[in-house]
């Protein structure tokens, strides 16, 4: 099967159930395709258990999708540069120390307190469980992804502030996430020395490096745009700094993620007010939102459909079970500590903690660095759990929002 039929199918399939979901379910969008996905999945998997043939085809499709690549190599460079496209400079400058404080701090602190507890808890029933293998598992769990919650926090009236907070931490979360994850397999592997100069080596060259990165990608590119004035060119010019800075990024073993991020911000501020017509603004906004939506779609289509070649049995369900309350805990702690301190020297949204904790959900990204793990006794554990985490926390957690912020927010 070529990568265009294996496209063709998904695609297809993505905006069929994206009808159905619009049509007669009527959730948002995003969730509503993953659980009609997922949905669709089982009755697939309970079919195939009395007609075997069936899941030929299915299995063919799916294997011919490496979920790992197609996003880390492909959608997520897209989706990050829509989504710092349109944060507003100044506004995250106001909330840059909530922002920076839970996209570093409070990700380390995620990945080792539910590394370090899921690393005992699955060494009781697996014994040798490495340490590594389990902040290996706190590392991809950390990342937030704000697509299927700020739509709906936008209805429920949420203050300006406190989306960009969710917005910009989830932004910059994710880049950092996979540095500490990359930094983390190579110790595992043995590909990199364990010792604190190692690592902090590591951590600047890919961190610091993909930021100054795309801040001098950005930079070109604008300097490129402003000398012409048609909408055509620079969308491509736009197209090329994703696709051309994330694959150069990555080869240089710099972060990709974080260049595209601060490539993003750029251009959607310095580019856009400066470098760009008001008729080029439009055009842009609207090619990178309909870009934003196909691609958000493939995602979630794809997490619905995971289910069906990631084995789930009654161990991994319950251990599962219990990673979904250490990762809540470990966000509640990652996020409570800090806005605590800042509380005394700027305001916070009542229910800020509440919000910014159930709120932080996970998505594709935590799906994808599990499928990255080498093949081993391990990884087929981390990536059950992972699995079940990210259904639970887009379902449970994205559904419940809403009701929960008008709450707290009216009080």
């Amino acid at each position: 099967m070529t990568i265009l039929d294996t496209t063709a199918i998904l695609i297809s399939l993505a905006a069929f159930l994206s009808w159905v979901n619009y049509r007669f379910i009527g959730l948002p969008q995003v969730i509503g395709l993953m659980i009609v996905a997922l949905v669709l999945s089982t009755g697939v998997l309970v079919i195939g258990q009395f007609r075997p043939e069936i899941m030929i085809p299915v299995q063919r499709v799916l294997t011919s999708v490496d979920f790992n690549q197609a996003l880390m190599h492909g959608m997520l460079s897209f989706l990050l540069f829509a989504g710092a496209l349109h944060i507003n400079l100044n506004d995250l400058a106001r909330q840059k120390w909530v922002v920076g404080t839970l996209a570093s701090i409070g990700v380390i602190a995620t990945t080792f307190i539910v590394g370090t507890v899921m690393w005992w808890i699955i060494s009781q029933v697996h014994p040798g469980f490495p340490y590594l293998y389990g902040l290996l598992f706190g590392a991809l769990i950390a990342p937030t992804d704000p697509i299927a919650v700020m739509a709906i926090l936008k209805t429920a009236g949420v203050p300006d502030s406190l989306r960009i907070k969710i917005a910009g931490e989830s932004l910059f979360n994710d880049g950092v996430a996979v540095v500490v994850f990359i930094v983390l397999l190579r110790l595992a592997s043995g590909e990199a020395d364990i010792s604190a100069m190692s690592i902090a080596g590591l951590f600047v060259m890919e961190a610091l490096g993909g930021a100054i990165f795309g801040l001098v990608l950005g930079f070109v590119v604008y300097q490129l745009i402003r000398r012409v004035d048609n909408y055509q060119i620079e969308i491509m010019m736009s197209l090329a700094l994703v696709m051309g800075g994330y694959s150069l990024a990555s080869a240089w073993h710099l972060s990709g993620p974080i260049a595209i991020v601060v490539a993003g911000l750029f251009m959607g501020n310095q580019g856009r007010y400066f470098g760009m017509s008001e008729k080029t603004r439009e055009h842009l906004d609207t090619f990178w939102e309909l870009v934003d939506e196909m691609l958000n779609a493939l995602l979630f289509l794809l997490i619905g459909l995971e289910v069906m070649v990631i084995s789930i049995t009654g161990e991994y369900l319950g251990l599962g079970l219990i990673a979904i309350v250490v990762a809540l805990l470990a966000r509640f702690v990652s996020v409570a500590v800090p806005v605590s301190i800042m509380k005394r020297f700027r305001e916070f949204t009542p229910g800020s903690v509440r919000l910014l904790t159930w709120g932080g959900l996970r998505g594709g990204i935590s799906v994808a660095l599990a499928l990255s793990l080498p093949a081993g006794p391990y990884r087929e554990v981390v990536l059950a759990i992972t699995y079940i985490v990210v259904v639970f926390s887009i379902i449970v957690q994205g559904l419940s929002i809403k009701p929960l912020a008008r709450w707290l927010l009216n009080r």
